[in-house]
């Protein structure tokens, strides 16, 4: 049962994803910005529990980050259909995913353990910064949207974190072309 307590955080972490989306929309800007805090620290004390414990899953390998990007695509499209961050945000983040996507499609079967590197987490941490930013932004009705710089530093990591996951890839063999079975042009 203890080594499901990393399993049961990441759980934890969907279902507060309506809850986030329900308090945006209801513009209770504090409460959701608790909650996604929540989610954040669940994020952070799963990872934490499962390396100081051994309680590493497949099961958590998988879903945890999934948690993370669902929680993330859910709280920036709730941000841009409310007009609070511009709809390029949120496009450029689902591209990045989308390729992510693509390229663990291509590695599907292979025996490779993508774990998250600094970079990736970074942008994750910038990101959620920005969201709450965003969030006291509205909440406080400023007009100085700095939010919006800490936005650009979390595109600009999440796009180097884009091109280093493919690059470490590549440096391992895996986007080589013999190893993705792409046919010759013949």
């Amino acid at each position: 049962m203890l080594k499901q307590i990393p399993n049961i955080l990441t759980i934890v972490r969907f279902i507060l994803i309506p809850f986030i989306i329900c308090a945006l929309f209801d513009k209770q800007y504090i409460s959701a910005g608790i909650i996604l805090t929540i989610s954040g620290l669940t994020d952070v004390l799963d990872g934490f529990i499962a390396r100081k414990f051994n309680f590493i899953t497949n099961f958590g390998k998988l879903v945890d980050p999934l948690a993370d990007k669902v929680t993330q695509l859910s709280v920036l499209a709730t941000l841009a259909i409310q007009h609070i961050i511009p709809l390029w945000i949120l496009i450029i983040v689902l591209l990045k995913e989308i390729f992510m996507i693509v390229g663990a499609a291509f590695l599907y079967g292979k025996e490779l353990v993508v774990s998250s590197k600094w970079y990736g987490k970074m942008a994750t941490v910038l990101f959620y910064l920005a969201i709450i930013c965003s969030l006291l932004i509205e909440y406080f009705s400023l007009s100085f949207h700095f939010d919006q710089y800490i936005y650009y530093f979390a595109l600009i990591a999440t796009i180097f974190s884009l091109f280093m996951y493919f690059d470490a890839f590549y440096k391992q063999g895996y986007l080589k072309k013999e190893n993705l079975k792409i046919p010759n042009d013949k």
